[in-house]
């Protein structure tokens, strides 16, 4: 049996997080306590306490996802789990992916994920661009419905999330008419997501430049345990694809649905859920049902993803 842990990005974070496996496993505040010290400030206390729209902030969300998952990450070896054959995480999740494969060093992911949450935040002034979730429609025709609505602005297909779940992103006015030609269309659902930033398409083109520069200044391995890209959905483990793809990533199409199928079509029959929240499960439900998927956000969750493992 083949298994890879996944790993998701924004929009699973919440207030009060990890609470419960904070209670039962020392290693969880551990690994905020190494955060804080990185970032200056008690991540640890935001996510716990809030409020919602600290934590919300792009530069707070960051760090605060990627050490939730680091933190169970180092407490399924704790408990005696045994290493996935593969890794993939959604858009800011492959930097967890990369820590989990030693490829990256925590603490430089802590700072890198900050900065690439700053550049993102900065890229586009406020109000200019937005997101919007695309339902019911091919994914064909939600990339033909964003060429007609573009015009002289940015709007495009940015996360291929599952059959009939795309999210578009761009220049507010070019997302605005994309939304009401994919309603026209007769996408079941065609909404504005609550979000400031515009992210993976090109108006974060300037703020990839600067990433890249930062990742420079990183050491990047060769992974120990293959990492499907999202850009790519393949998996690689040479560092300096690895570092190439992360920065492509921040203004190209997050591939999930692909990279699920890459995951199947590898022979990976389980999957773990690797930080907060289950997100990534109910996409991958929509995806290929054959792909169980198990979480380890608790105690008892993650006793049944072992007991589960063990027994297949």
């Amino acid at each position: 049996m083949k298994s890879a842990f996944i790993f998701p990005g924004q929009g699973s974070q919440s207030v009060g997080m990890l609470s419960s496996a904070a209670e039962s496993w020392p290693i969880v505040q551990r690994t905020f306590s190494e955060a804080s010290q990185v970032l200056g400030y008690d991540l640890w206390d935001l996510c716990r306490n809030g409020p919602a729209e600290e934590l919300g902030k792009t530069a707070n969300t960051q760090p605060a996802l990627l050490t939730a998952s680091v933190a169970l990450w180092r407490q399924w070896f704790v408990a005696g789990g045994e290493s996935p054959q593969m890794l993939a995480g959604h858009s800011l999740g492959e930097y967890s992916a990369l820590v989990a494969a030693e490829s990256l060093n925590f603490f430089d992911a802590v700072r890198l994920v900050r900065l690439r949450g700053e550049l993102m935040q900065t890229a586009v002034p406020a109000g200019e661009g937005s997101m919007a979730a695309i339902l019911g429609l091919e994914d064909n025709d939600v990339v033909a419905v964003c060429a007609e609505a573009a015009g002289d602005d940015v709007v495009s297909a940015v996360n291929f999330n599952a059959p009939g779940q795309v999210v578009i992103a761009g220049s507010t006015a070019a997302v605005e008419r994309a939304i009401e030609a994919c309603k026209a269309r007769g996408a079941r659902k065609a909404m504005p997501l609550p979000v400031s930033v515009p992210s993976h398409c090109a108006l974060m083109k300037g703020a990839a430049d600067d990433l890249a520069r930062a990742l420079d200044e990183v050491r990047f391995n060769d992974a120990v345990i293959p990492v499907v890209q999202n850009v790519s959905a393949r998996a690689e483990q040479n560092s300096d694809v690895l570092k190439e793809n992360l920065v492509r990533q921040l203004y190209s199409p997050v591939l999930w649905t692909d990279s699920v199928r890459t995951l199947i079509e590898d022979g990976v029959s389980q999957a773990v859920e690797c930080g907060a929240g289950k997100v990534l499960a109910g996409l991958i439900k929509r995806i290929d049902k054959s792909l169980q998927v198990h979480s380890i956000e608790t105690p008892d969750s993650l006793n049944a993803t072992l007991a589960g493992l063990k027994a297949d």
